[in-house]
């Protein structure tokens, strides 16, 4: 079965973006960047939150189109309302049984994009199975915390490391298995 994969940018510090999403002090550029980049190419479905969705308008999304175009978008929400959606854009409610499907149907391991609340969410249902840091050589002091506000302890293996010219560090972990 495929896995859910948590593939998300932090601070040395645990934080998935700044005060009010400030997201300036990550490295914007370089071979970490590349690298992300690059393994995005081997995913074909995606599962974001609301906020992680609607995020990217800032950056040039427009509602209801992919931001993605090689995958399958599905954001849970139960507020999200779109205009002109595309047959690659998929609103649902939050359950755990339709992730579940949602990743048995897919063709790739799933990317879950962004994360904070959503992330914490999947986490409380052990609904993540590996998770690949983008660590940046930053502290943001706060921001969005990596897993929301979840208290849920959870222990991972580390499977791969990779350090870049930029500062960049990724490290991949597998969900132990108690």
């Amino acid at each position: 079965m495929p896995k859910i994969v948590y593939y998300v940018a932090s601070s040395l510090d645990g934080f998935i973006a700044g005060k009010q999403d400030d997201i300036s002090q990550f490295v914007p550029k370089g071979p970490g960047v590349d690298q992300y980049l690059t393994d995005l190419a081997d995913f074909q479905t995606v599962i974001m939150g609301r906020r992680t969705y609607e995020f990217g308008y800032a950056y040039g999304l427009e509602p209801g189109q992919p931001a993605y175009p090689h995958m399958q978008h599905y954001i849970f929400s139960g507020s999200l309302e779109l205009p002109k959606v595309s047959d690659q854009v998929h609103v649902e409610p939050l359950a755990r049984d339709r992730i579940r499907q949602i990743a048995a149907g897919s063709p790739t391991d799933v990317y879950l994009c962004g994360g904070g609340a959503f992330a914490g969410w999947l986490l409380d249902h052990g609904l993540i199975d590996q998770l690949k840091l983008k660590l940046n050589p930053i502290v943001l002091g706060e921001g969005v915390p990596l897993f929301g506000n979840s208290t849920t302890p959870a222990r991972w293996v580390p499977t791969e490391s990779e350090s870049f010219s930029d500062g960049i560090q990724l490290l991949t972990y597998e969900r132990a298995v108690d």
